[in-house]
């Protein structure tokens, strides 16, 4: 008899734990993501717990979301909540996706830095991958002290940026960005990289404003060590005619200067601009990058193809490859003959 009062009470007792045990795992280790895609929620400085809450129901469980406001409850996540990109993945329930969340324990993103002309547009392009305000980035790069902390100045910074792509925390400080920048730039350029640009006997920055240039000229990476040589040998040029060096006459420095990117011919009144980017009038490389160059770019001019010529222009079968010429005389030939190309089709 007392055996069977036993499992009389045990069996509801066991039913309920089976019950209690089910509730548990289907409010906090279920999984609380709503689909079969992991789903990313981003907590910025502006957020309150409620604010939390709404971007989380969208992409969480019924039950998922229970279970975490009910750990928000039993916790002080709500006096600090911490700012992040994180992720719901399915499988994990709303005690794993609370922890990171309390914790910090954020999901990167894949930075991707790009190829852009002005540090306004840098700075505008990694906002929309990032937390941080695209002013605090541009302020950041204007300013002479923090550049010179990174061993730039204004008008050399953006040889800092080598576009890569990159993991990163989504609410990454300005500092943090400039310091993983920093040292991004530091690996890619120790060993042959560096080794090269001192044979050619430039700096860094030197062989990246060259490449910045090259960038510009042409988009064929096939065709860019070709132009890179061009360019250097005019920068190593010396003789009675130019004792300071053949001038770049570059003219994506022209549009630089005048800001004006959208140009499809330079003429000659354009040339006449007083800007230290006028490679025209003044001799050597401009104070820094035009843009921020292709990795190609760059490996263009540390790897140059060793000619002997001293000018190039576009070919008239607008290809974006380029004829060139040794003299002065051949490279007028072939300027005529693209200036009449581009008559005919009407560009201005």
């Amino acid at each position: 008899m007392k055996k069977n009062t036993r499992r009389k009470y045990l069996i509801p007792a066991v039913a309920c734990l089976v019950v209690m045990a089910g509730f548990v795992y289907s409010y906090f280790f279920a999984s609380m993501a709503a689909g079969n895609e992991t789903r990313y929620v981003y907590i910025d400085t502006d957020d309150t717990v409620d604010s939390v809450y709404t971007k989380l129901t969208d992409v969480s469980s019924l039950n998922g979301m229970e279970g975490f406001k009910t750990l928000v409850r039993h916790s002080h996540y709500a006096d600090n909540i911490r700012t992040g990109r994180y992720a719901i993945k399915p499988g994990e329930g709303a005690f794993t996706v609370f922890r990171h969340m309390k914790n910090g324990l954020q999901s990167p993103v894949s930075l991707t830095v790009p190829s852009v002309r002005t540090l306004d547009r840098l700075a505008a392009e990694l906002s929309k991958r990032l937390m941080v305000d695209s002013a605090a980035i541009y302020e950041a790069l204007s300013d002479e002290a923090i550049c010179k902390k990174y061993g730039y100045d204004t008008a050399t910074v953006a040889a800092l940026f080598i576009p890569n792509t990159y993991d990163i925390y989504w609410n990454v400080s300005v500092e943090k960005l400039l310091d993983r920048m920093k040292k991004e730039n530091h690996n890619f350029w120790s060993g042959q990289r560096e080794e090269k640009a001192r044979a050619m006997k430039l700096t860094p920055v030197e062989v990246t404003t060259l490449a910045s240039i090259i960038d510009e000229e042409t988009a064929n990476d096939g065709e860019k060590p070709m132009v890179a040589g061009m360019y250097y040998n005019r920068l190593m040029l010396r003789n009675a005619e130019y004792p300071d060096g053949m001038p770049l006459q570059a003219d994506p420095t022209i549009k630089f200067a005048w800001k004006r990117f959208d140009l499809k011919r330079i003429y000659n009144n354009l040339l006449y601009i007083k800007s230290p980017y006028n490679t025209y009038k003044n001799p050597g490389l401009p104070p820094g990058p035009i843009r921020i160059p292709s990795i190609a770019g760059i490996d263009a001019v540390l790897n140059h193809v060793h000619h002997d010529y001293l000018y190039m222009c576009a070919k008239e079968d607008f290809s974006g490859t380029h004829n060139f010429a040794r003299t002065y005389e051949e490279h007028l030939q072939n300027a005529k003959r693209y200036s009449e190309a581009l008559n005919r089709r009407g560009i201005k």
